[in-house]
């Protein structure tokens, strides 16, 4: 539970969901509060007594230590500021020096966290203290000056820390705020320090913990392959008057990446290091380790070897199977041309940075590549979302990126934007064909570009995927990438479409190819009959919003019902409602860019 303010998550959860929270904890489950989690976590928040303008009391639900989570622990406090930013010294509990490499003495950041009060007193009720303030504090703590703390709850666990250990220096900021270049660069002398308490405290609550050095996530090779291999070279010649030839260095400045071409052979990850940001001569940068530094993977070489003879072999790509890949592409093809088909042409990574981005942010590339051409890894380490959203994509994710090059004389027939609603389909039909008895595994849409799926222990409808469509005008087409990724075999807790009890596991190449070919052909009749009823009717027949009541939140919170998407802009329609929820005859029609659909709150959201 992080930080932020916890009368919001009280808002959100008070009765049914504190109740869940607590009954997975005493199960075995495990609680992790930072800052506002940790007053959230404790029996009574009293935050700032007697500032008008600041002042939080009450009794907390949870109550994972019974006692009272009193703050601020410093002054110079203020929402969505850094004003009371400070490098705390925390001075760490003796007997959890035990714990590992735990330090007796360490900085974490603070920024508005409190104090367990009389923690000492509540050793007999399953309490204890992890780490207390080294310096004097604002407010009275009574016995003990407790900053983290371990609660045992029946058979689970809860850690509670009011200060944020797993903030790294490397990932703050620069404030204008007097003294906080230094407080960074405390923060960042025990940064190590920093990284053992929080492993130490993961250790407590039961998590296997590695105990290695971090090291910078490599990126691997990307591997360039054809279902008919002769097609490789047809690729790679449509790239030719953009590769430079240097010395036989073969290599491509794209606007966003350096690609480097070659054929299958050794490859060495040493300009990994090169891409780090160069070291100052200044003393405190002296003092930082490798391990301080984010490297600028856009500054990292490209590796793509060309397999224009022959499908990429087990031992090179151990994580992706490609004869099972194309295989399955010709299967579920049946009598169709193979060189028409999406994914016909793969570029295949185990660690990129995006596949969306290796495309879309290369434009110099994607103009040259033929519709279908398409782009997968198994994991991520900077996908997007919508917005600015980044996150790790971890094995276990289907994850792609196809091309589609989409001339401009279709758009009045077929408009550009239903390319994401195509996509939709193709992700929810695909799954549904996979093989007989798949068909009844419960997958819904929500608008525009959700996928979700009932959940068989929460019985709900959660998240397992999204797609995401960018799109570039040139010349006599859009050159679109459309991004997917899918929940597949993932572990729990994550849900993933392995856990919705399908007839046998998914296999994530064969996956891969059922929805592609499934994509490709949905795209041509796209083309040809444009969003026709047959395809609105699919549509529909999988979204989760079919006469849902919400408030729209951008027309000043007025009732309506949803209708469907609009037949030339694919925006969503609602009919506003009146008294007794009668229709008032007027229509609004909603863009998916500036619009947020909450759909288990009925709330149509102005996007922030």
């Amino acid at each position: 539970m992080p930080g932020g303010a916890d009368l919001g998550y009280c808002r959100q959860l008070n009765g049914e969901g504190n109740r869940r929270i607590r009954q997975y904890v005493e199960r075995g489950g495990s609680y992790l509060g930072f800052c506002a989690g940790a007053y959230y976590g404790s029996g009574q928040c009293e935050f700032e007594v007697g500032n008008k303008n600041l002042e939080v009391i009450g009794k907390r639900e949870l109550g994972f230590y019974p006692g009272i989570c009193r703050g601020l622990a410093f002054p110079g406090f203020a929402y969505n500021s850094e004003a009371g930013t400070r490098a705390a010294e925390l001075k760490v509990s003796k007997t959890f020096l035990t714990k590992g490499s735990v330090p007796e003495v360490f900085c974490s950041y603070y920024n508005g966290g409190g104090v367990f009060v009389d923690a000492k007193d509540f050793h007999d009720k399953g309490v204890e203290i992890l780490a207390e303030y080294a310096e004097p504090l604002k407010v009275d703590a009574g016995n003990g000056k407790a900053s983290a703390l371990y609660c045992n709850v029946s058979n689970g666990g809860a850690v509670l820390s009011s200060t944020h250990p797993e903030f790294a220096a490397a990932n703050l900021g620069h404030a204008k705020i007097p003294g906080y270049d230094q407080i960074i660069e405390a923060l960042k002398r025990d940064d190590g320090k920093r990284i053992d308490f929080l492993k130490a405290c993961l250790s407590k609550l039961g998590l296997e913990v590695s105990q290695e050095d971090k090291t910078i996530p490599p990126l691997s090779r990307l591997h360039l392959s054809s279902a008919l291999p002769a097609a490789t070279s047809q690729v790679v010649s449509s790239l030719s008057e953009v590769i430079i030839d240097e010395g036989g260095f073969k290599h491509m400045k794209g606007e966003n990446d350096t690609f480097f071409f070659e054929k299958p052979s050794a490859w060495s990850l040493v300009d990994l290091k090169d891409a780090l940001p160069e070291e100052d001569t200044s003393e405190a940068d002296e003092a930082r380790s490798d391990d301080d530094r984010i490297p600028d993977y856009n500054r990292v070489l490209k590796h793509i070897v060309i397999h224009d003879e022959t499908i990429p072999k087990s031992k090179e790509t151990p994580y992706f199977n490609h004869s099972t890949f194309y295989a399955s592409l010709q299967d579920y093809s049946g009598d169709a041309e193979i060189e028409g088909i999406f994914g016909n042409s793969l570029l295949y990574g185990e660690v990129v940075t995006s596949t969306n981005t290796l495309l879309e942010k290369n434009t110099a590339l994607l103009r040259r590549l033929p519709t279908g051409f398409t782009a997968t890894a198994t994991s991520q380490i900077a996908g997007r979302g919508r917005g600015s959203n980044v996150w790790l994509s971890p094995a276990g994710s289907l994850m792609f990126s196809t091309v589609i090059r989409h001339p401009t004389s279709l758009l009045a027939k077929a408009p550009v934007i239903f390319l994401q609603y195509i996509a939709a389909i193709a992700i929810v039909e695909g799954v549904k064909t996979y093989e007989p008895g798949f068909e009844t595994l419960p997958l819904k849409l929500k608008w525009p570009n959700d996928i979700y799926a009932l959940d068989r222990f929460s019985e709900q409808y959660v998240k397992i995927g999204g797609i995401l469509v960018n799109s570039h005008y040139d010349s006599s087409e859009f050159l679109a990438v459309v991004g997917i990724g899918l929940n597949t075999t993932n572990a729990a807790p994550t849900t993933s479409l392995n856990a919705l009890n399908p007839p046998v596991p998914f296999v994530l190449e064969k996956l891969l190819a059922r929805i592609l070919v499934t994509f490709s052909n949905l795209y041509k009749a796209f083309t040809v009959t444009g969003f026709n009823k047959d395809l609105e009717e699919t549509y529909y027949k999988y979204w989760l919003h079919s006469d849902q009541v919400v408030t729209l939140e951008t027309e000043g919170g007025a009732r309506a019902r949803i209708k469907g998407i609009s037949s030339d802009w694919g925006l969503l329609v609602a009919e506003e409602l009146g008294q007794n929820d009668r229709a008032t005859g007027k229509r609004f029609q909603l863009q998916s860019d500036s619009n947020s659909f909450d759909f288990f709150k009925g709330l149509v959201k102005r996007k922030m």
